[in-house]
């Protein structure tokens, strides 16, 4: 598994052109976070050290290949005085994969202040460790997250809120230390944030057979955090339908501060009989 430092290092290749790098996957499609990564990290280079990046809202438009880079063409949309805008399309082979807007803001700047209470959950040292408990096959599917601690507590030990339509609380985190650069820990949660999100919508349809993959990813980034220390994941799926579910995801640190907020929509369409493949893909 390659670590996070080496998935977020795009390298310069023009004037605000940065190429990502090829990792080993079992996946048949581009990890949707190493994508958002990549492409927030590029957006970066191009804004000066005094902004730092508060929201960014993505659409995955095709499958990535996972043997090929991508590379990240940045827009330098607008450059204020306090926000700075950035827009960046994700190509492989001529075609864009992946558009993002990413928003940044000087730092210093003051207002008013209030957030959520973190709801209650059970600690995550009381969680078990989830490479203790795959099966090979598991473990050989999830080897490329290996660095990532995710521990997703059990439905009997859930306390949920009331009204909810679906409800699901995810404790990670990177599993070793990682260096004291925010822009990197925001990178980092990036990606680890479409890690299990699409999840909790099947959380009232345990056996529901579906094709699922992100199509847009929404990032706030409330107040600075760490993603080598314990974050808590509070996942719901308010909405579910014609082939679409709407996620949200409050994320916390363990002392209860609200780092960060996602939404995400995605494909949850039921399986195809395999006697109609055929004919989807004639685009019938």
């Amino acid at each position: 598994m390659s670590r996070i430092e080496e998935i977020l290092a795009v390298e310069r290749i023009d004037n605000d052109i940065y190429r990502g790098g090829v990792f080993p996957s079992a996946l048949r499609r581009t990890f949707g976070g190493q994508v958002a990564g990549q492409a927030l990290i590029s957006a970066t280079k191009t804004v000066a050290p005094e902004f730092e990046v508060h929201s960014l809202h993505g659409y995955f438009l095709r499958p990535g290949k996972t043997d090929r880079p991508a590379v990240f063409l940045v827009d330098r949309i607008r450059d204020g005085r306090s926000f700075v805008t950035r827009r960046v399309t994700g190509v492989q082979d001529g075609e864009a994969i992946f558009s993002m807007s990413a928003s940044f803001h000087r730092v210093g700047d003051e207002g008013i202040e209030h957030q959520d209470r973190m709801p209650t959950a059970v600690a995550p040292e009381e969680l078990p460790d989830d490479n203790d408990t795959m099966t090979d096959a598991q473990r050989h599917l999830f080897a490329e997250w290996e660095n990532f601690d995710v521990r997703i507590v059990p439905r009997d030990q859930l306390v949920t809120a009331p009204g909810l339509a679906a409800q699901q609380r995810v404790w990670f985190r990177y599993r070793d230390r990682l260096p004291d650069d925010q822009l990197l820990h925001v990178c980092t949660l990036a990606y680890m944030s479409d890690m299990t999100l699409l999840g909790s919508s099947k959380t009232p349809h345990p056996d529901a057979q579906t094709q699922t993959a992100s199509l847009d990813h929404a990032m706030w980034f409330l107040r600075p955090f760490r993603t080598d220390d314990w974050l808590l994941y509070d996942q719901t799926s308010p909405s579910a339908g014609a082939g679409r579910a709407l996620t949200q995801g409050r994320i916390f640190d363990r002392h209860g501060t609200m780092v960060a907020a996602v939404t995400q929509e995605g494909l949850t369409r039921s399986n195809v009989p395999a006697d109609q493949v055929s004919i989807m893909k004639s685009g019938s």
